[in-house]
């Protein structure tokens, strides 16, 4: 039993211990230089049970593939494809991928090709925005999609039967070099631009490896003297990577998606005094502090304790005055109390975003 509690205490004594909000610095911060690069090409797929298209640049395309193979059809004749349809292929090539590697792909009919449900992908070439061939794909696609269609014009469809996946599809012919292994030193990009998380991640890398390791250069980056062996670079920046310390807090912000009725309220939001009436329903919020007396011969000190009131009221009733430094959490919390819907909700923040009663940045979206 002892050898059980004991490591038991060490877990808890250790989560007790660390930071509540700390983040590792690799959940935070991107590697400069360490990205995946988008592909892209233009093929076709065949074999489709009379689901493909008879479009002229898919007829062309169909041309130049029969001409790859020595087949060249005569110029007035006009070929029957319709198991043929032309697609778009992109995948993503990420940081490191060596030749022989392979990736997923998806495959996007151009045409007017009605499924491209039982096709096979042939040998297509995917580019980088530098024009250059970094991997080749082929293979059977994997759809999910299904359409079906009468002859009185009545149609199903069931999701998307004109994108589907090859897992495996493509294989790396190429590898991106990546200056990850080139100068004194590596940069950390944070993936939400704060100058208080910059300067944060800067020490706590000087405590972690000595002073003057890492300094910020903006809001975003921070530069970290690295050693030039690539070995040793790459032990180093994965102990860097795991270094948990503290980011900054987020601006104050409250994002309401009307089309979902989704409300988030950012901690950080604060309200100024003003009074609120919705329709029928009037909320007062107000700040009533209390003096506490400690008991007598108990050696303690007067103190002020807050006291937050909110009254709803669903009938007309007059409005009042609410303190300021009373967050939205209770504001909210009252109106869902009383069942108000979240259109009533965002009519309310809104209103108060325009009288300058609220600290904090309004985003509908």
């Amino acid at each position: 039993m002892k050898g059980i509690l004991y490591p038991l205490l060490s877990l808890l004594l250790l989560l007790a211990l660390s930071p509540v909000n700390a983040a590792r610095i690799k959940d935070v911060a991107d590697v400069e230089g360490v990205r995946s690069n988008q592909l892209v090409g233009y093929g076709l797929v065949v074999g489709l049970p009379g689901t493909g298209e008879q479009s002229p640049f898919t007829e062309q395309s169909f041309r130049t593939m029969l001409s790859n193979f020595g087949i060249t059809l005569p110029g007035n004749m006009k070929a029957q494809i319709k198991n043929v349809a032309a697609v778009a292929v992109h995948a993503e090539l990420p940081a490191f991928a060596k030749p022989g590697q392979t990736l997923d792909i998806t495959v996007s009919s151009v045409g007017s090709a009605k499924s491209l449900r039982g096709g096979t992908l042939m040998q297509t070439f995917l580019t980088g925005l530098d024009g250059n061939v970094y991997a080749v794909a082929q293979g059977s696609l994997i759809v999910s999609g299904l359409g079906a269609e009468g002859l009185d014009g009545s149609r199903i469809l069931v999701n998307t039967p004109t994108v589907g996946r090859i897992p495996n599809g493509a294989m790396v012919e190429r590898e991106v070099i990546s200056p990850f292994a080139q100068g004194d030193f590596i940069t950390f990009n944070l993936k939400r631009s704060d100058f208080t998380t910059a300067k944060r991640l800067a020490e706590a890398i000087n405590s972690f490896m000595g002073p003057e390791t890492a300094y910020s250069m903006d809001a975003t980056s921070v530069q970290v003297r690295a050693p030039r062996d690539i070995s040793q670079r790459v032990s180093y920046l994965s102990t860097l990577e795991n270094l948990s310390f503290e980011p900054g807090d987020h601006s104050a912000k409250i994002i309401i998606n009307s089309r979902t009725g989704t409300i988030v309220i950012g901690k950080e939001v604060r309200l100024f005094p003003a009074a609120i009436t919705h329709g029928g329903l009037t909320v007062t919020i107000a700040e009533n502090p209390r003096v506490v007396q400690p008991e007598a011969l108990a050696g303690g000190q007067t103190a002020i304790e807050e006291n937050t009131i909110i009254d709803v009221r669903p009938d007309q009733s007059r409005m009042f005055k609410f303190d300021p430094g009373v967050t939205l959490d209770d504001l909210v919390r009252t109106v869902n109390a009383v069942g108000a819907a979240p259109g009533d909700l965002m009519a309310i923040l809104e209103a108060l975003k325009e009288a300058g009663a609220i600290h904090g940045e309004l985003v509908v979206i």
